[in-house]
C-alpha cells in the first residue's frame, strides 16, 4: 500500500511556467465517491495509457493510495461508466526540489482554475514554497478532483 502525502495550492502568478519539463492531458472519471471518503477513479494519459486508482478517506494531507495501470481500452470503456462525473486537465510536471510538483490547468467546464501540487515523502518534511504560490487549498473538499468532477455549473 502507497501512502499519498500532498499539498495543494492555487496560484498567485505564471512564475512555474519556466519550470515545466513535460505535460500531460488527463482525463479522469470517477466510478465512485462513497460517502466514506473511498473514491475509485480512472484516468486516461495522453489517451495512450489508463489508469485506476483507490483512495482512502484518510486525512486530508496522507491517505492510502492503490494505482494499477489498466489497458487504454478498458480506461476508454470505464470512463463511459463516470457518467459526466468527470474532469480533463493538462497536468504539467516542474524541474523544482522538494517533492514532486505538478501543476494542473483544468480544461472544460473549469477552464480559468489551476492549482499547483506537491507529493511529499512525509507530512513532516520540509518544504520551500515557491513565490508563485497562492492560498493553500490542502484538505478543502472543494477543490478535490472529485467535488470538481461532480459539480454541474463548474463553479467554485
Amino acid at each position: 500500500m502507497a501512502i499519498e502525502i500532498e499539498r495543494k495550492f492555487l496560484l498567485a502568478s505564471d512564475g512555474w511556467r519556466a519550470l515545466v519539463r513535460e505535460s500531460q492531458t488527463l482525463r479522469q472519471g470517477y466510478l465512485s465517491t462513497g460517502g466514506s471518503g473511498v473514491t475509485v477513479r480512472v484516468r486516461s494519459v495522453n489517451d495512450r495509457h489508463g489508469f485506476i486508482t483507490i483512495k482512502s478517506g484518510g486525512s486530508a494531507l496522507a491517505r492510502a493510495e492503490f494505482e494499477y495501470e489498466v489497458p487504454i481500452s478498458d480506461a476508454r470503456q470505464m470512463l463511459g461508466l463516470s457518467r459526466g462525473a468527470q474532469i480533463e486537465k493538462t497536468r504539467h510536471l516542474l524541474d523544482l526540489p522538494g517533492g514532486d510538483w505538478v501543476v494542473d490547468e483544468f480544461l472544460g467546464r473549469h477552464r480559468g482554475l489551476v492549482i499547483a501540487e506537491v507529493e511529499l515523502e512525509s507530512p513532516t518534511a520540509p518544504l520551500e514554497l515557491p513565490s508563485w504560490l497562492g492560498d493553500e487549498v490542502t484538505g478543502n473538499p472543494q477543490y478535490y478532483n472529485s467535488s470538481l468532477a461532480m459539480l454541474v455549473g463548474g463553479e467554485i
